[in-house]
């Protein structure tokens, strides 16, 4: 998740502008290292096409 459409409920303001301290707090905790903040959908395609690519190349392989 990015902070690029959060509204704050303290200020009303973008959380991606950081105009008050809860905004700042919240923007911080959001672009922590997060393990998984590179699993994008786009990712999690890419990952699945290639799981199955790899499928089939083993059934291949063993119907020969």
């Amino acid at each position: 998740m990015t902070c690029d459409h959060l509204v704050c409920a303290n200020c009303a303001g973008p959380v991606s502008e950081g105009r008050c301290s809860v905004c700042r707090a919240e923007r911080a905790r959001l672009h922590q290292d997060n393990p998984f903040a590179a699993l994008t959908p786009a990712t999690l395609l890419a990952l699945l096409v290639a799981l199955l690519a790899v499928v089939w190349a083993v059934h291949e392989a063993a119907a020969v």
